[in-house]
């Protein structure tokens, strides 16, 4: 079922390439294959949305809500998730190349196969998150709290 939120029609497969969401409430929303190119949710309330294989390159969700957030085979290259909160999140097999990750809650999240090369994740909190075969390849970890985090080869970070 679609809505509409500050002139954007919501639903799957939506182009919204640049909309500007700022804040927008988009709870549990169903967002599959949606283009969300360029576009800006700084703040946007996505909690529990559903973006499988959405494309997010270059998009700002800078302080954006995304816990519970199903992200599968999203593509988030140079997406800006500056004190993004994931917690819980889905981004198994998620593109986040170049992705500034700075501050972001990614506690418990799972980021299976996800391609974080060069991704900045400084001061990140990845709590318990699951790193099993990622590819962290670049990318910045320092500051990152990675305690019981599952790491790509499959240890847990103590």
């Amino acid at each position: 079922m679609a809505m509409e939120v500050n002139g954007y029609k919501i639903e799957p497969g939506a182009d919204l390439t640049g909309a500007d969401l700022r804040g927008a409430i988009l709870l549990e929303t169903d967002l599959n294959v949606a283009n969300l190119t360029g576009a800006n949710l700084t703040g946007a309330g996505l909690v529990g949305a559903i973006l499988w294989f959405a494309n997010l390159t270059k998009a700002n969700l800078t302080g954006a809500f995304l816990s519970g957030a199903d992200l599968t085979g999203a593509d988030l290259t140079e997406a800006n998730l500056y004190t993004a909160e994931l917690i819980g999140a889905d981004l198994t097999a998620a593109e986040l190349i170049g992705a500034d990750l700075t501050k972001a809650n990614l506690t418990y999240t799972n980021l299976t196969a996800a391609n974080l090369t060069n991704a900045n994740l400084t001061n990140a909190e990845l709590i318990g998150a699951d790193l099993t075969k990622a590819n962290l390849s670049g990318a910045n970890l320092i500051g990152a709290d990675l305690q019981g985090a599952t790491m790509p080869d499959g240890t847990i970070h103590n």
